[in-house]
């Protein structure tokens, strides 16, 4: 790497149990045990407060999986690929696809996920993995393999605005303890008011920047950061620049609360 040119410098914010925006020029490379070829980095766990694990980095022309990540009991995992040239062979259980840039795949509770590049490009994955808190009615199935590509799912308005747009990538149903989402908003779009809610999110942006709430504080945030949201961390978001704003982010629903 080298050294820097000019001083050294992080935009990166980070309030351990309330919100996170983690830039980045401040990413490290962590070797994952049964992860081989791939360069990720760690972005949310438990140590910062979050209630689940979520990674990005490249996967080479020979990155693979050399045992099924995520294959602990009640674990689920999600595999988003967010750009590249190249193409992904993913597989769980009996099910297995390749998939390309804006393509994902859902691996239920105890499954584990198996992935390996079919050698033509690299690709940049989000990896994700959390405890699945299973359906209080015994009547209720387990949830299932999910496989999709956000650019064959068509956008809806969001709460009824114009210029704000979300995609669900996962089934809208109980059986499902969470979802994954993107949101995109053209240049002057924002949520319609400050939330304040129990879901916690995990959101990285691919496109654009905006001007972000997060608890007190208004941040600039742009393509390539991430942000964790804690439950009820107030938050809202206004799309800013001349091009379209988009991440993809993870909210936990479908549950009651424990007490």
């Amino acid at each position: 790497m080298g050294y820097p040119e000019g001083f050294l410098k992080n935009r990166s914010v980070i309030q351990p149990g309330k919100y996170a925006v983690i830039s980045p020029e401040g990413r490290v490379i962590n070797v994952i045990p049964g992860i081989s070829g791939c360069r990720m980095t760690i972005l949310a766990s438990p140590k910062l407060g979050a209630n689940f694990v979520q990674m990005v980095g490249e996967v080479s022309t020979n990155g693979k999986t050399t045992m099924p990540y995520g294959l602990q009991k009640d674990i689920e995992v999600f595999l988003y690929v967010l750009d590249g040239q190249g193409h992904l062979q993913v597989s769980t259980g009996n099910t297995s696809t390749t998939l390309a840039a804006g393509g994902y795949i859902y691996v239920p509770p105890g499954e584990g996920l198996q992935f390996a590049s079919e050698g033509d490009s690299p690709v940049r994955i989000l990896l994700y993995k959390q405890r699945f808190t299973p359906h209080p009615s015994p009547d209720r199935k387990r949830p299932w393999p999910v496989i999709g590509n956000v650019r064959t799912i068509s956008e809806s308005p969001y709460d009824e605005m114009g210029n704000v747009f979300v995609r669900d990538l996962l089934p809208v149903d109980e059986s499902f303890d969470m979802n994954f989402h993107t949101l995109a908003f053209l240049p002057g779009g924002c949520h319609p008011f400050v939330e304040t809610h129990v879901q916690e999110h995990g959101a990285y942006i691919y496109s654009g920047q905006g001007l972000y709430l997060l608890d007190e504080q208004w941040i600039p945030v742009q393509a390539e950061d991430f942000i964790w949201f804690a439950p009820f961390c107030k938050q809202a978001c206004y799309g800013t620049g001349l091009s379209r704003m988009e991440y993809i982010y993870s909210k936990d629903c479908h549950r009651d609360e424990s007490l």
